[in-house]
């Protein structure tokens, strides 16, 4: 519903729920009385506009992260999340020092065909210089209407060389399905999004894929955020036939209380399917994998998801701006609604987790059971090497990156993304460019001796057990290079990724993860086992 709030305006038009009228109109007209006495007597001219979106934002803070304002000027993000396009010259980029970079060109658009590489170090823009400028400031003025010329003046990382390139910008779609290939007989696909029309993508790679016979698909939805709910049901429908139901809506909007059927024949009701999860799996990503599991459809392997049930809907509000707010939470085909954090203001401290005690049970349509609130389950939980210490510095500091960098300026090429490894040979030399680098972190042990020195100081036990303390010290202190080897296998996965994707782009890196990644690996063994697969999916 449209809802228009002025300041200086005594007449506001709104249709007012739950006969609550006069407790909105007593609070609409306190806030613009508070708004002109403040533009109007404030001590220093006030920016009227920041002053309102600061109101705006505070007001919507307090009740869930999925209700959004977007003004005028944020129209292009928003339209970018609800469709994967935008007009640019398609590139990742990242700040770091005091430039913003190239972080990854993507394959066939202006950036990758102009030349420009991961690394390249962004001077200026139509003549402007960007040093101290931020991501967001570089990705605005590289975004334009397709057709229009942007000249870009960067330096090279591995010469120093400054080169001026003109770049035509061009629409730029997302691929909502960045990979789709044979492994080991499966069919293997992954979907990154849920923007419009991915589901018309999501079915020509599967078509491309049956046509290799494949024993079963696995469907890859880890780190999908989600998005349209539409696209939701239109990706489900390519396995479940004609008249499934797939979400229930329900809100306090009469227009809220819906269901949302397939409306279409599958494109393949009977092939066996595998759903991989992980944390990041959110939204309409846990509405695909939750309605397989519901139908008995597909086995979900991977981690519990994210656990969002709430639904959003857009309107606007004038002066081309848009709310984006929750108008109804969705129920899957059992019943249940995965919503896991409770935003309605029941508890004192605010939104809170529903705690596991309160997961009420519901039945799939063979019998299994499944629980609500706290995301999808997975039927096979996989299990992750934990990130160590030592990974996350070096990834945060840009140091596998960096040193891809310096890699590919001394190597022309590198074998196919599946035969490339990581050799002791590189590795030391990773080791050797590390050797001057600042990456200091701090390990649970020595946080947990920590701990303990200061507990014994306050118990005045320090002195008495000071060189038990200091001996335990000595031990576990981390050091660096032999911290390295210890992690060697870890730290070769992050590196090999980096360099990969530098000569083959995000499809070779995907490639080249799949011999090792253990979600695929567990997803491969339970599809070849038939009566593992259907005794998972109680069917005999």
């Amino acid at each position: 519903m449209p809802l228009y709030i002025a300041a200086a305006v005594s007449v506001v038009s709104l249709s007012f729920a739950g006969g609550n009228y006069f407790e909105v109109s007593k609070n609409l007209d306190l806030f613009s009385s508070l708004f002109k006495e403040l533009n109007t007597h404030y001590v220093d001219n006030l920016d009227v506009e920041d002053l309102m979106q600061t109101g705006i934002d505070a007001m919507l803070e307090s009740l869930d992260p999925y209700t959004v304002y977007y003004p005028e000027e944020d129209i292009e993000g928003y339209n970018m999340q609800m469709t994967g396009k935008y007009g640019g010259i398609g590139a990742l980029i990242k700040k770091q020092g005091e430039f913003v970079i190239i972080s990854e060109p993507y394959e066939g658009f202006p950036a990758h065909k102009a030349g420009l590489v991961a690394g390249d170090k962004i001077l200026e823009i139509d003549g402007k210089p960007f040093q101290g400028k931020n991501s967001d400031d570089v990705s605005n003025t590289l975004r334009g209407t397709p057709g229009s010329k942007v000249d870009i003046l960067i330096e090279k990382p591995a010469t120093g060389e400054k080169v001026k390139k003109t770049l035509v910008r061009e629409e730029i779609k997302i691929k909502s399905v960045p990979y789709a290939g044979i492994v080991d007989g499966m069919g293997y696909v992954v979907l990154n999004s849920f923007t419009n029309y991915c589901s018309d993508e999501l079915r020509e790679a599967l078509k491309d894929l049956k046509e290799q016979n494949p024993q079963g698909i696995i469907l890859d939805l880890r780190g999908n955020p989600g998005g349209l709910l539409n696209e939701a049901v239109n990706v489900s429908n390519l396995f479940l036939d004609r008249g499934k139901e797939i979400v229930r809506t329900s809100g306090r909007s009469s227009g809220m209380e819906k269901p949302f059927k397939t409306r279409k024949g599958a494109f393949d009701p009977d092939i066996p399917l595998v759903v991989l999860t992980s944390r990041g799996s959110a939204s309409a990503s846990e509405i695909v994998s939750g309605v397989m599991q519901d139908y008995d459809r597909g086995v979900v392997i991977g981690e519990k998801t994210f656990g969002k049930g709430l639904v959003q809907s857009t309107k606007d509000v004038g002066f081309n701006s848009k709310l984006k707010l929750t108008t109804a939470k969705y129920y899957l085909p059992s019943g249940r609604c995965i919503q896991a954090i409770d935003y309605s203001g029941k508890y004192k401290d605010g939104a809170e987790k529903i705690p596991d005690s309160l997961r009420t049970a519901y039945k799939t349509t063979t019998g299994r059971t499944v629980y609500d609130a706290g995301g999808i389950d997975p039927d096979i939980e996989v299990e992750t090497e934990m990130l160590s210490k030592l990974a996350a510095s070096l990834y945060i500091k840009q140091f596998f990156f960096d040193y891809a960098t310096e890699f590919v300026a001394k190597t022309p090429s590198i074998a196919d993304p599946q035969e490339f490894r990581i050799t002791d040979a590189i590795f030391d030399d990773f080791v050797k460019f590390l050797s001057d680098k600042d990456y200091d972190y701090t390990t649970d042990s020595e946080l947990l001796l920590e701990d303990l020195k200061k507990k014994a100081e306050e118990e005045k036990l320090y002195e008495a057990v000071k060189t038990n303390i200091d001996n335990l010290e000595a031990k576990i202190k981390h050091d660096k290079e032999q911290d390295l080897y210890k992690y060697k296998e870890q730290l070769i996965e992050y590196l090999e990724s980096e360099i990969v994707t530098r000569y083959h782009n995000q499809k070779g890196r995907i490639e080249a993860s799949l011999d090792t990644d253990p979600f695929v690996q567990k997803a491969i063994e339970v599809l070849k086992n038939k009566g593992e697969y259907f005794s998972l999916l109680a069917r005999r």
